[in-house]
């Protein structure tokens, strides 16, 4: 189907945006979405590869939606993901007033009235609704992109619950995938259209790499062929990554563990160091980007830049948002040659490769081994071939030598991906969103959220009526009883610590928690119980030589006093006591003003890993001093404790960081040398110049004009 086709059908501002990005023709899935009754407000699951064209049939829905005077919403998982749309939206509607908002979960943005497109984050826009935003009923048009993630344990129940809201308001709703196993199975849920295709722009060459042979599979033909000769003496990756260079293109490799692809990056590294590659004025800024991010750069900021050097990155969670960019902005400009990262890459950012290198098919899940799904796999072979670059990608799962080609083709090759099934069947999430049905009015007795509860996927699939009935029952039976809701006139109503609990999005068992253990007696009892929620999880371990020192602190605290670990595991129903404490003690030693490097190096934390605890750290510990706010208990000590998080300091440097441009180590420097409070400050400028200098004085005395 032609852009010319289109007239009659959609706006004329979308047909124009097209023609002037040099779109003339349509792919086949936007033409199927098409003939499906896309611009008749129909609703669609699309499943189909990446760079198919999946975000145009959003667009198009979006576009149509606020030319007709309503709202549309995109909605993803990931940040970054979120970021990347409102960028390209933007460019391509500049005219279309265009809101993107992802943090502070205790706002209700009013600013957001004033926009059409709005870009949010899946848990922003279900704050939004505790917060009982006003615009709701105006929106047309809600896009959920990454929609295999409703399966996921942790993310997938939030968006199924806002897809069956979304669902029951009957709005136009577009779910967007790469891999959706069950595709015609979500869009009879959704009652919507489903387009499923397999068209990709640039062809897909897959395959599987045993020891330093390459077995490609296309069109049903395998062939074979020798990566290097050299495959006795270097590893398989190693070999690709020559054979690509050869090609003058990038590779991708993805590794199960943080750990693998660090080291993965340094083989790469030292590999391409003996071929003479590096060492470029490009590469030497964005090493130098990367080291310079922190005040004091890290260990792994060092090990990263010196990397970076030599073409190739490591790329993983520990890592900052600042350097993760670095890293991508880099690829893309193919100044970095080879990125070894976790398969949090392969999720939506758009970073293609030529090539990609699936490293590890296995990996441990907390319990034992297991190998990672065909659905991963697809999302991962999704990276490789870039569209304006490339007329073919090529994608490799490598195997060891105990498994056959044969078994892992028949697996990750040719099989389809598997079906998405819903992860909303567990108590403690039920229990989260229905304190916010009640809090927000939406669902006010049992029976309607019993109904609600059924009309999610999780009921379409499963049926199971008489369980979410039990589920039900018990946990607003458990929010009356911690005095969250209240019946009142055959309704539920949320009680005010209730409802300011839904609207911190804090889970109410960890509101339970830190309101049973208000009375702290120094702030190493605070971090503990902060560090003892749900929020704070996964905790971050102490190194095997530094865990037996933690424990028996513990137990010292315990005994003393200080700390109350809780005796009423039926209450509350989770207990890491040890975990709590260790990343309780990492807050200590960071509220101590220890180097981050220590830390780090004591307890085997990254710097994204820190700084991810200490923001989650400031959240609770807001949540906290509210909850107190309103039963009436003194919060004044967790205010101080707050700060301290907040800057890394000690108690003796509250009164000089109160000041603008003096955090952590301006203050230090300043207590250090006799200035210990803002008055002094004041009254010892010149003093003060010559620890600082005179500009940053200059700037800070402004404050006081």
């Amino acid at each position: 189907m032609f852009v010319s086709e289109l007239k009659g059908q959609v706006h004329r501002e979308i047909i124009e945006s097209l023609y002037a990005r040099g779109v003339e023709r349509l792919t086949p899935p936007q033409e199927m979405a098409m003939r499906s009754g896309l611009a008749d407000g129909n609703s669609m699951v699309v499943s189909a590869p990446t760079a198919s064209g999946k975000t145009l049939i959003a667009e198009i829905a979006c576009v149509g939606n606020i030319l007709s005077g309503r709202k549309s919403i995109y909605i993803a998982p990931m940040r970054a993901l979120v970021s990347e749309k409102y960028s390209e939206f933007t460019a391509n509607y500049p005219y279309i007033r265009c809101a993107i908002s992802m943090g502070d979960l205790d706002s209700n943005d009013l600013w957001l009235s004033d926009y059409d497109m709005l870009f949010v984050s899946t848990e922003k826009l279900d704050s939004l609704i505790r917060h009982g935003i006003s615009w709701l009923d105006r929106v047309g048009c809600v896009v959920f992109d990454e929609v295999h993630m409703i399966g996921d344990a942790s993310r997938g129940p939030t968006l199924e619950l806002m897809m069956t809201r979304m669902k029951s308001m009957h709005l136009q709703l577009i779910a967007l995938s790469a891999t959706i196993g069950n595709a015609k199975d979500m869009a009879s849920w959704l009652n919507a259209k489903c387009i499923e295709s397999d068209y990709r722009p640039v062809k897909l060459v897959r395959g599987i790499i045993k020891g330093g042979t390459a077995y490609t599979f296309h069109d049903g033909k395998e062939t074979k062929f020798r990566l290097s000769e050299k495959e006795k003496i270097e590893m398989p990756e190693i070999s690709l990554l020559d054979d690509t260079l050869s090609k003058g293109k990038q590779l991708l490799i993805f590794y199960s563990s943080k750990r693998n692809a660090e080291a993965g990056a340094a083989r790469m590294a030292e590999h391409m160091k003996r071929l003479g590659i590096g060492g470029t004025p490009d590469l030497i800024r964005v090493a130098d980007s990367v080291a310079g991010i922190l005040d004091h750069p890290t260990k792994q900021c060092e090990k990263l830049s010196e990397l970076l050097r030599n073409a190739a990155a490591f790329h993983h969670s520990g890592l900052l948002n600042q350097q993760r960019k670095a890293i991508e902005d880099g690829f893309r400009e193919n100044i970095v040659k080879v990125v070894c990262s976790t398969t949090t890459l392969g999720l939506g950012v758009n970073l293609p490769a030529h090539t990609v290198l699936v490293r590890d098919i296995v990996r441990h899940n907390g319990f034992g081994s297991e190998r990672i799904s065909v659905n991963e796999v697809m999302q991962l072979f999704g990276r490789a071939g870039r569209p304006k670059y490339d007329t073919e990608g090529r994608a490799f799962v490598q195997i060891g030598p105990n498994s056959t080609v044969k078994e892992m083709a028949e697996r990750y090759i040719y099989a389809d991906p598997e079906p998405i099934y819903s992860a909303l069947g567990m108590a403690p999430v039920m229990r989260t969103h229905i304190l916010s049905f009640i809090s927000s009015g939406f669902l006010t007795d049992k029976n309607s959220i019993k109904s609600f509860i059924n009309s999610s996927f999780y009921g379409y699939q499963y049926g199971r009526k008489s369980h979410v009935d039990v589920v039900v029952d018990d946990a607003v039976d458990e929010l009356a009883l911690w005095d969250f809701i209240k019946p009142a006139n055959g309704k539920l109503t949320a009680t005010k610590l209730g409802k300011r609990i839904s609207e911190l999005y804090i889970d109410p068992l960890s509101a339970k928690w830190m309101i049973d253990n208000d009375r702290i007696k120094e702030a190493m009892a605070g971090l503990y119980v902060i560090s003892n929620t749900i929020e704070m999880r996964p905790y971050i371990r102490p190194s095997r030589a530094k865990r037996e020192e933690v424990e028996e602190e513990f137990v010292r605290m315990m005994e003393s006093g200080v700390i109350h670990p809780s005796s009423y595991e039926k209450t509350y129903g989770f207990q890491d006591e040890i975990g709590a404490y260790s990343t309780a003690k990492i807050l200590h030693e960071w509220i101590d003003e220890k180097s981050e490097e220590s830390i780090m190096r004591e307890y085997n934390a990254s710097p994204g890993a820190l700084y991810s605890k200490i923001s989650n750290a400031d959240w609770v510990l807001y949540s906290w001093i509210e909850l107190l706010k309103i039963i009436g208990r003194q919060y004044r000590s967790l205010v101080d404790v707050r700060v301290r998080i907040r800057y890394g300091i000690r108690a003796e440097l509250l009164d000089l960081v109160r000041l603008e441009q003096v955090g952590r180590v301006r203050a230090r420097r300043l207590y250090d040398n006799g200035i210990r409070t803002v008055v002094e400050l004041r009254e010892n400028r010149e003093k003060a110049e010559l620890i600082l200098g005179k500009e940053v004085i200059g700037r800070i005395f402004a404050q006081f004009a």
